[in-house]
């Protein structure tokens, strides 16, 4: 599924949707009161394990290339400690659970870092 996804028309068009909200700055480095560009959009919770949130703009959100490398572990894929935690303060925020499925239902406003 990734690779339809990310060639989509609808992913292109949400990306960049994206990037705007987060006024193309790294979400990540924002936190910490830096300016840098933002290169891509980060699933905070990966499609592979919650394609249901594939095209949630509260699953997404802005980052530098370097950032990016922080939330995935370059052995397996995986999500670090670092991508955990920003995984676990959207679930908080948005009423989602650990198993993927809706508490109080998300909003569609930018995730918290």
């Amino acid at each position: 599924m990734n690779d339809e996804l990310y060639k989509s028309k609808r992913w292109e068009k949400l990306r960049q949707s994206i990037l705007r909200r987060d006024k193309y700055m790294c979400q990540y480095n924002k936190r910490y009161g830096k300016c840098v560009p933002a290169t891509m959009v980060h699933h905070i919770f990966p499609v592979q394990e919650y394609p249901q949130y594939a095209y949630e703009p509260w699953n997404l959100i802005s980052l530098c290339n370097a950032a990016h490398e922080k939330m995935h572990s370059k052995s397996n894929d995986k999500l670090t400690a670092i991508g955990l935690e920003l995984q676990r303060r959207t679930a908080l925020k948005y009423g989602i659970d650990a198993t993927g499925s809706s508490c109080g239902g998300a909003k569609d406003t930018p995730p918290p870092i």
